[in-house]
């Protein structure tokens, strides 16, 4: 190789760590780490490691739950409800990364969006966080069954009591629709802040 053609190749990784480059950020998994670096929100910093963990540990309990649910129907052939833990996995992972990307993508294009664009995606992402619980809350049965015994949902006690009796009270789909709804603030936030 020529002194030349060190110097172009030098001054060509120059460029693309002048305008941004590749900087180590290689899809999902490299978003977080850039997103975080990137990032001059201290609360969107927060929000990536809270949700990155948060995703981790929902795709562990989805991934757990999944293997337990083949197990418990090794003899059928097709089942939709394999099908629809998968697609609920989605629901939950995919809104819980969604501003971490989002970010990322921004961040690496040069285009960092309005001010509080940041900001907006970690309290939307932290608000889907909260209602993925909520959710929860509202969906648990009244009478469940937990290691082979039939166990009552327990009564709400606290300062949160009231709340909790609220979502005692909602219909079980509300457990799908709380998170669905609030998963919608990301898109709005995103469109709006941009």
């Amino acid at each position: 190789m020529t002194d030349e053609a060190t110097s172009e190749a030098t001054s060509a990784a120059d460029a693309d760590t002048s305008t941004g480059g590749d900087d180590g950020y290689r899809g999902v998994f490299g978003a977080f780490p850039y997103a975080f670096r990137a990032s001059e929100s201290l609360a969107f910093k927060s929000y990536v490691v809270v949700g990155g963990l948060a995703a981790a540990l929902l795709s562990l309990l989805f991934a757990l739950a999944l293997v337990t649910l083949f197990g418990a129907t090794a003899q059928a052939r097709f089942s939709i409800v394999r099908a629809f833990y998968v697609v609920v996995a989605l629901g939950a992972v995919a809104p819980t990364v969604a501003p971490v990307l989002l970010v990322a993508r921004a961040r690496r294009r040069g285009t960092p969006g309005r001010s509080g664009y940041e900001l907006g995606l970690a309290l939307a992402g932290y608000l889907f966080l909260l209602s993925l619980y909520l959710g929860t809350v509202a969906a648990l049965p009244e009478t469940f069954v937990l290691d082979g015994e039939p166990t009552t949902r327990p009564p709400p006690t606290g300062a949160f009591a009231p709340a909790i009796e609220v979502l005692y009270a909602l219909p079980r789909a509300a457990g799908l629709a709380i998170p669905a709804a609030v998963a919608l603030l990301i898109p709005l936030v995103y469109t709006l802040r941009r």
